[in-house]
């Protein structure tokens, strides 16, 4: 559980760091809002996953790679498990 906190941590501030290095303003909050559009897309391919037969497994790995790689990595996935 730690690890996964740590992770979490981690991901949120490389994010910062990213949008701050960008000049973007409030770095914060577009950093969490990456990665909350992340784990959403993923909420949402899982909530419709009886119309469309793609379920993605809610793993320590799936949700760090929602996270940090927001919805194209969410897109991964649901390419990956498709084929």
């Amino acid at each position: 559980m730690l690890f996964v906190f740590i992770i979490s941590v981690s991901t949120f501030l490389i994010f910062s760091f990213i949008h701050y290095a960008a000049k973007k303003k409030k770095p914060f909050k577009r950093a969490l809002l990456s990665i909350l559009a992340g784990l959403l897309t993923l909420c949402a391919v899982n909530f419709l996953s009886g119309m469309t037969g793609v379920y993605i497994p809610v793993t320590q790995l799936t949700l760090l790679t929602s996270a940090a790689g927001g919805v194209p990595g969410v897109a991964l996935m649901v390419l990956l498990s498709i084929f």
